[in-house]
């Protein structure tokens, strides 16, 4: 990836061996490395097999979990905040391992859409729960940097699964929930 790197920087105008850019290609490469780091990992190894069998039936809400990504189009990033919920059904899942999930894939080139989609459809098949509902709220700097250069925009995208699809008051107490900044 150095090679890319250096070759970016020349096609763009710039001069590699200046003294600003002359570590620039390794720490470009290390950065994407880091950033699509979701690419290296798999969601049984995220899980740890920290999925209990529990008797709760009330709702389970992990939210305002911070996540950043890269948009699969422009290569920018997009960042913003991940709302998850779900109604267990004998089982529950470690609510670290939610976040961990969150983190997993958003270090992936992505779409916000798929995004919300991955992080339902993951639980829901590994737990089977009565529903699952994930809300994503994120800034895309390809909408505020270039584009439309739309600074105070931002987007919201929804998976329901479940009860959370069927249940109108469901639906409503988790966004509720998450609108009001918490369960207490």
């Amino acid at each position: 990836m150095k090679e890319l790197v250096r070759e970016l920087l020349v096609k763009i105008g710039e001069d590699p061996e200046r003294d600003g850019l002359r570590g620039t290609p390794e720490r470009v490469d290390k950065a994407y490395r880091f950033l699509t780091g979701g690419y290296r990992q798999d969601v049984e190894e995220v899980l740890n097999n920290a999925l209990f069998d529990v008797k709760y039936d009330e709702m389970v809400i992990v939210s305002d979990i911070d996540f950043f990504s890269l948009c699969e189009h422009h290569l920018l990033p997009f960042f913003g905040k991940v709302h998850v919920a779900y109604l267990p059904y004998k089982k529950v899942i470690g609510i670290s391992k939610m976040v961990r999930l969150v983190e997993m894939f958003s270090r992936r080139l992505q779409v916000q859409e798929r995004l919300t989609t991955q992080i339902a459809e993951t639980i829901n098949q590994k737990i089977t729960p009565l529903g699952v509902g994930v809300v994503i709220e994120a800034q895309h700097m390809c909408m505020l940097m270039r584009g439309v250069e739309k600074q105070n925009s931002r987007a919201l995208t929804s998976s329901m699964l479940g009860t959370f699809r069927t249940h109108h008051e469901t639906r409503m107490e988790f966004l509720n929930l998450i609108h009001k900044g918490g369960c207490v």
